[in-house]
């Protein structure tokens, strides 16, 4: 045994010392682009200096306190957060896996308070990641998180994605408490919702009394090119909404927002966190959020994520025998290979100096950080490349 740490991690061979912007540094000085940003967590880039002036002010004057007592931070970031969202109420937590708990939770209690504490069933689909605890695995159900953990827990279903007849059928469920999906699905494969079918949804699940729950920890906070990926399908907001990540900018701080009625349940006592929503991160989450709102950033992904997918394109043409499809919405963008995508990233990490991160399917993902500028992105560009030239070699023998 080399090491103390729990081997849960297949770790990259490279030790990271310093970031700043879309670069990184290892411990023996080697530069990288790095197109991964923490998994799509790192929106504004390492070290962003508004984000690291935030963290120096409040860190001179409060941690953390328990939240038996006022937080004015968490006041201001909720209602930054429901002025520009469906939502009217905000729960803080430190990660997306535990803003997701909290959105199961308040489905459920939800039903219950309103009388039909029997409609207990979460409804998700294959290929979608929800986060790693218990709740969480099961909601997702990816037999490679769950296996080995107990038997699975009572309420949870998967549908297959894309298939609204079981869709329809799991909405009229009379014990149906809520439907959890990801309206672009990250670690699954970057697959993209149609606009139609979040439509439908909405209005099938209203007409049968089910909530819908909508995990945006990795597709949302600009990610897509709009601060939630849902409102490229217009009418088809959520009851509840899971987001982290990007709303720190690589500082740990998730949210479960949701509606007035269908947080009516969660009162005094039913739910909490010693951590969630201290004042440190309440801090760094206004920063944050006050740089990922603007419209000129919006408008700046929209803008890049159009060159790079331009580009894929064209080296899909140029190599196809290494990319065998293009996907994604806005810079969550996904590489579907026909080399193992583990080897690929190897080499794009070891022969370019880029880093990308892996995903379902045999994918890679592309995740620069929203403010990528347009000469960083060509050069993204360059070395990947440069990365599918090389697995060209390797395949050729």
């Amino acid at each position: 045994m080399s090491s103390h740490l729990m081997g849960v991690y297949n770790r990259a061979p490279l030790e990271v010392d310093r970031g700043r912007g879309v670069r990184l540094w290892s411990t023996d000085g080697t530069e990288y682009l790095d197109c991964v940003s923490g998994i799509s967590t790192n929106a504004l880039g390492h070290a962003n200096p508004v984000l690291v002036q935030a963290v120096k002010d409040q860190a001179e004057k409060l941690w953390h306190v328990s939240n038996i007592f006022k937080i004015p931070g968490q006041e201001k970031l909720a209602d930054d957060l429901c002025a520009n969202s469906f939502a009217d109420v905000v729960f803080f937590t430190n990660s997306g896996t535990e803003a997701v708990e909290c959105a199961l939770k308040t489905a459920r209690k939800f039903h219950s308070a309103n009388g039909a504490p029997e409609r207990i069933d979460i409804y998700g689909f294959d290929g979608s990641f929800h986060g790693r605890t218990y709740g969480a695995i099961n909601a997702a159900a990816n037999p490679s998180y769950t296996e080995g953990f107990g038997p699975p827990m009572e309420g949870f279903h998967q549908l297959k994605w894309g298939d609204r007849e079981a869709l329809e059928a799991a909405l009229k469920n009379p014990t149906t408490a809520a439907v959890i999906l990801e309206p672009v699905q990250g670690e699954g494969g970057c697959r993209v919702t149609p606009d139609e079918d979040l439509r439908w949804l909405r209005r099938t699940a209203d007409e049968n009394g089910v909530l819908i729950i909508f995990d945006e920890v990795q597709c949302g906070m600009g990610r897509t090119g709009k601060l939630w990926a849902h409102e490229w399908a217009g009418a088809a907001e959520p009851d509840i909404m899971a987001i982290a990540k990007a709303l720190g900018g690589g500082f740990p701080i998730g949210a479960c927002l949701a509606t007035e009625r269908a947080a009516s349940g969660m009162t005094a006592g039913v739910h909490g966190s010693t951590f969630g929503g201290n004042p440190l991160a309440m801090a760094v989450g206004q920063a944050a959020f006050g740089e990922l709102v603007k419209p000129e950033l919006l408008a700046h992904v929209n803008e890049i994520a159009g060159y790079l997918r331009q580009q894929l394109h064209g080296l899909q043409q140029r190599y196809p025998d290494i990319i065998v499809d293009v996907r994604g919405k806005g810079l969550l963008i996904g590489v579907k290979l026909v080399p193992n995508n583990r080897e690929f990233m190897g080499w794009a990490r070891d022969e370019q100096h880029l880093l990308v991160a892996g995903g379902g399917d045999n994918l890679v993902r592309i995740l620069p950080p929203l403010n990528i500028t347009l000469e960083e992105a060509r050069e993204a560009i360059e070395k990947f490349e440069g990365a599918c030239a090389f697995a060209r070699t390797k395949l050729e023998g």
